[in-house]
């Protein structure tokens, strides 16, 4: 199936030498937490990543293969970290396996990292595992340094296993780092990929009656923050002539209240009229609230087969969510 271009993420990194480590072995882990799972998940083979690391970018690379490994509490080449406050130990068995494409080291202060450097400011400092930052961003970053040259050294850990998380929405049936409660960032990263599919993103624009854009004119971006909050999927024209025209999507996990139209009513607002629909997405609604708000905001239900019974990964979940208008 057809689907947009490669998306480009900046993945921060906590300190000097993870960074170091990192860019030695051409790797990115994430901690067995569910932020850490949410990385792993939306960062696909084919897209590309920088470091990000003291307000600054370090190279590119497109990621190659995941792999989530089996009891990694010891493994190299990161340390486990134990927080004082919370007293929890983490450590990293979610990793991309990167190609290293081009070598720099840039301020985000630049002009051509204002996407990502936006969402940094309004959010007040990284606490993120990852930024998505837009095509101008990613291309603008193609032209940046030098061909890397350098040679990555191969990570030698013998005699391994790896897994595939899943996720449940039985708290009875959590194993971490293997079973994750499943959780309102991971239906976002969800509905995110499924839109990143042509046929899909074409169903959706019929779904909402937009007919002047094509799916080949836009990018799904996550998490675009505003002075107000942030918007959970922010659809706009990858290359945009004259007009900037936008999609924004709320999505919620369970039943959609007032205050989450109320929300997506001011983030419309926010944007002005280049925002071209408002779409609220979640489990149920109320009539009531569709009857208020039904001029500006369109409702979405979505589902999925057979998820309350067992536990399913990324992909099946990916391949069994469904989108339909609430009725």
């Amino acid at each position: 199936m057809a689907t947009q271009k490669p998306s480009y993420f900046l993945v921060s990194v906590s300190n000097k030498e993870n960074l170091e480590l990192c860019k030695k072995y051409g790797l990115a882990g994430f901690t067995n937490s569910i932020n850490g799972l949410w990385a792993y998940s939306e960062l696909q083979i084919g897209d590309f990543v920088s470091f990000l690391y003291g307000a600054r970018a370090h190279n590119l690379y497109e990621i190659e293969r995941k792999e989530a490994i089996d009891n990694a509490e010891t493994l190299p080449p990161w340390k486990s970290v134990t927080f004082k406050m919370s007293g929890k130990t983490y450590y990293f068995p979610f990793r991309l396996y990167l190609k290293p494409i081009r070598k720099f080291d840039e301020p985000l202060v630049r002009n051509e990292f204002a996407y990502v450097a936006e969402n940094l400011l309004l959010r007040g400092g990284y606490r993120k595992t990852h930024f998505q930052a837009d095509q101008t961003t990613l291309q603008n970053v193609s032209q940046m340094g030098e061909t890397f040259k350098d040679k990555i050294e191969k990570l030698d850990i013998p005699n391994y296993s790896t897994f595939i998380p899943k996720f449940t929405r039985k708290r009875n049936e959590i194993l971490n780092p293997k079973i994750f409660l499943f959780q309102e960032i991971i239906l976002q990263a969800l509905i995110r990929q499924h839109l990143l599919e042509m046929d899909n993103m074409k169903k959706f624009l019929e779904l909402v009656s937009i007919d002047e854009l094509t799916p080949r004119e836009l990018e799904v971006l996550g998490e675009k923050a505003l002075p107000e909050g942030h918007i959970d999927i922010l659809i706009k024209e990858a290359v945009p002539i004259g007009l900037s025209r936008k999609i924004i999507i709320e999505i919620k996990i369970g039943k959609a209240s007032k205050k989450d139209f109320e929300q997506l009513k001011h983030y419309i607002n926010e944007i002005g009229d280049e925002c071209l629909k408002g779409v609220l997405i979640a489990k149920d609604f109320s009539k009531k609230d569709i009857d208020k708000f039904k001029e500006i905001i369109i409702p979405i239900s979505y589902s999925f087969n057979n998820f309350d019974s067992d536990a399913k990964t990324f992909k099946e979940l990916k391949n069994e969510l469904s989108l339909k208008p609430f009725i």
